[in-house]
């Protein structure tokens, strides 16, 4: 008996010696203090949440996109709250914002802005158009002829605007939200490549469940008159928002990771079932919003969920399937899918 129970002993010892490592991993310090920033995005959420029902998704990859100082193409039916999402997030962030709707008749100096004789001094002087603001709502982008659409690569990109000659840089933060329908295709123009390339994400927002449309309805009856722009209160304010995002930047992410992240769009290159892969573009975007998921569930590296999380809004607007797979019936996410489930996971 006394040589079980000194059996007993030293293996609950040998346990003990073992736990503290595995306790060490669970129970991690993180190199970065990301406490603030997990704290402003619940409050975020929380802020959202007094108006919009349900829509998780479609907000966390909101303020992913943000962190990550990137661009957002919203796609769902009309009467979905896409509108009304975009501008109870831009007035959650203590911002300029200006929405601009689309339309076949409008020119790229309605968006950018046009120089103006003043008869005082005879000297052109620039008006700037609409999208000289912080947090710019785009509805209905694909309404707008390719002229138009043209102008808004640059800005989009290089967060400048070039006039007769003369660069006029976009105030920090700049973030574009565009909303389009995936019906009513009337009178809409397909955006080109190279503009989809500029969005970081391509959201898809679908009818809320039985549950979350009752309590739609039930919060709009509680809210009278009231109107949501009016129940929104601002969170963050630019100098707080570049902060979170340096410290978003300088999460980890180790080389087995970024070697993932590159192997699955390479192969979006070589798949036979896509016309088109994806682009070093998509590469960087992926491990940019990989390290925003991270962030905002407040670790301070990258693990192999950031990376699936991002993988499907980031690529299903890049990778354009072959003509045959398109008639079949195949979708993008069902090729990233299968892409996915072919590349092994780093340990």
């Amino acid at each position: 008996m006394e040589n079980e129970e000194h059996k007993n002993n030293l293996s609950s010892e040998k346990d003990q010696q073992n736990t503290p490592s595995s306790e060490q991993n669970l129970n991690f310090e993180n190199r970065i203090d990301l406490s603030d920033l997990q704290q402003a995005v619940e409050k975020l959420k929380q802020e959202l949440a007094k108006v919009i029902v349900g829509q998780q998704e479609f907000i966390e990859l909101l303020i992913v996109s943000l962190l990550s100082n990137g661009h957002v193409l919203i796609e769902g039916v009309p009467g979905i709250a896409k509108t009304v999402t975009a501008k109870l997030f831009a007035k959650t962030l203590k911002t300029d914002f200006n929405r601009i709707q689309f339309t076949p008749d409008l020119m790229p100096s309605d968006v950018l802005g046009t120089s103006v004789l003043n008869m005082k001094t005879s000297d052109f002087e620039f008006k700037k158009g609409p999208i000289f603001s912080n947090m710019v709502l785009i509805d209905e982008i694909n309404r707008a002829p390719a002229k138009t659409q043209a102008a808004l690569f640059e800005v989009m990109e290089e967060r400048q605007v070039t006039i007769d000659g003369v660069r006029y840089p976009m105030e920090a933060p700049f973030m574009v939200l565009a909303t389009q329908n995936p019906v009513e295709q009337e009178g809409t123009y397909a955006l080109p490549e190279a503009q989809l390339d500029r969005f970081l994400f391509k959201i898809k927002v679908d009818y809320p469940s039985f549950e979350d449309e009752v309590n739609i309805l039930k919060t709009h009856h509680e809210r009278k008159a009231l109107k949501p722009l009016e129940i929104i209160d601002s969170i963050l304010t630019p100098d707080q928002l570049l902060e979170y995002k340096e410290k978003t930047q300088n999460v980890i992410i180790e080389e087995k990771i970024i070697a993932y992240i590159a192997e699955i769009v390479t192969k979006t290159r070589t798949h036979p079932h896509l016309y088109l892969g994806g682009s070093p573009r998509a590469s960087i975007a992926i491990m940019n919003a990989s390290k925003a998921f991270a962030a905002i569930y407040g670790r301070d590296f990258v693990t192999p969920e950031d990376i699936k999380k991002s993988l499907f809004p980031v690529l299903r607007h890049r990778i354009i399937l072959s003509p045959e797979r398109e008639m079949e019936g195949m979708t993008t996410e069902n090729v990233i899918e299968m892409i996915l489930q072919s590349v092994e996971i780093p340990r």
